[in-house]
């Protein structure tokens, strides 16, 4: 019976390493062995993590603690400016779209027109050289000014009137007095305007004798001045105001006095020519 056990255990042994023989026949567990063959096959060690990319900055091992925060914060506040700015430029497109819409519904509602002027006639009382490179001139002019606006008033200030022949002023300026004009209304006006021997350029003369022979004596009568609008109760600043009125006197083939005289005196040119205006 020994015989048989001693072959088996030998048997056993050969076929399970992992079995120390032990005393009176017994047999224990060799944990070396079995250590060596769980652990015969490597096992390959865990990959290290990757390190952290920034999409935007990298920082080094060297930079100073709190850079990170930092460049969050510039970038954080920058945004913040970004939005302040486009929030302003928002608010102000809104204000001047909103003035402009303010300007354009008065415009629609009001429709402001410039006012007209017509230089209805003329009454030459003198007009003549007496003496070479000096001019004497008399007029009495009539114009008529009518306001076309239904919903706006205008005061006229400070307008002068005055005469040019070639592109010189012949005559000094006569005011016509302040006056306010209201919806639709019509004014009209009979100034005097005169200038004695007024020194003139010499090709005057020429010009003179060049329209004696044409006959027809063409001057440009001025109104400059400033003028205020009134929209119910809301009256404007000032702005410049001028009117030019051309009219040609057509006095035919009235005879040269000996005075120099051009024109026959104390008659009435009926001319009826409308001004250019330009506030």
């Amino acid at each position: 019976m020994e015989e048989i056990f001693q072959r088996n255990v030998k048997e056993y042994e050969k076929g399970h390493s992992g079995w120390d023989q032990i005393e009176n026949g017994g047999c224990r567990l060799n944990i070396n062995t079995i250590y060596s063959s769980t652990h015969s096959h490597e096992i390959s060690p865990l990959k290290p993590p990757l390190p952290i990319q920034h999409k935007r900055y990298f920082l080094s091992s060297s930079s100073p603690p709190g850079t990170a925060m930092a460049y969050d914060c510039e970038k954080h506040c920058k945004k913040k400016r970004k939005k302040l700015i486009k929030l302003i430029g928002a608010i102000i497109g809104v204000f001047i779209f909103l003035v402009l819409l303010t300007i354009l519904i008065v415009w629609a509602v009001l429709r402001p027109t410039k006012p007209t002027f017509f230089l209805q006639d003329v009454t030459v009382y003198a007009f003549n050289a007496t003496v070479p490179s000096f001019l004497t001139s008399n007029f009495l002019l009539t114009i008529s000014s009518r306001n076309p606006n239904r919903r706006i008033g205008i005061y006229y200030d400070e307008l002068h009137v005055y005469a040019i022949y070639r592109n010189q002023q012949i005559t000094l300026r006569t005011i016509i007095p302040r006056f306010y004009q209201g919806h639709k209304d019509v004014n009209v006006w009979s100034p005097f305007v005169s200038g004695t021997s007024v020194p003139v350029a010499p090709f005057i003369s020429s010009a003179l004798n060049q329209d004696r022979n044409a006959g027809a004596l063409m001057i440009l009568v001025k109104i400059d001045g400033k003028v205020r609008w009134k929209v119910g109760s809301f009256i404007t600043g000032r702005y410049q105001f001028h009117a030019n009125c051309p009219v040609v006197i057509n006095f035919g083939a009235y005879p040269a006095n000996g005075d120099g005289s051009m024109v026959q005196y104390n008659v009435k040119y009926q001319v009826v020519q409308r001004c250019d205006v330009s506030v």
